[in-house]
């Protein structure tokens, strides 16, 4: 198991682009844009190959298990299938803990699911 991404909300995604990639070596990826949920993100990579998703939408808010905080938005972690996905989802469900999506693919290509851990941080489980 490996943490494959941190997804970051931000008010001002191409600002946050620019500064990582001025100061940080960040190469960034293409623009998603989902305009049904006005989500938007880029992956930055760095020189390691660890990986940052910046990420926004218009209704921003402050909780949240309710919305989309600004700041750190979820781990991801890459489990290296969807059947592992599914079970870990499941397991994690059972024992109590919260279950926010999932899973399904995104719009975006992904497997995931994403549930929470017991302060309430979000974790993507993912392919």
């Amino acid at each position: 198991m490996k943490i494959e991404h941190v997804g970051l909300f931000v008010r001002d995604l191409e600002r946050t682009v620019e500064f990582y990639e001025t100061f940080f070596e960040a190469k960034s990826s293409e623009k998603y844009h989902n305009p049904v949920t006005t989500f938007s993100s880029r992956f930055l990579t760095f020189p390691d190959g660890a990986r940052l998703e910046v990420c926004t939408r218009d209704d921003l808010n402050k909780h949240h298990e309710q919305g989309y905080p600004l700041g750190y938005m979820h781990l991801a972690m890459s489990l290296g299938s969807k059947e592992k996905v599914d079970e870990l989802s499941e397991k994690i469900t059972v024992a109590g803990y919260k279950h926010l999506s999932g899973p399904r693919t995104t719009g975006d290509g992904y497997y995931e699911s994403v549930v929470c851990d017991p302060e309430g941080n979000q974790i993507e489980l993912t392919v």
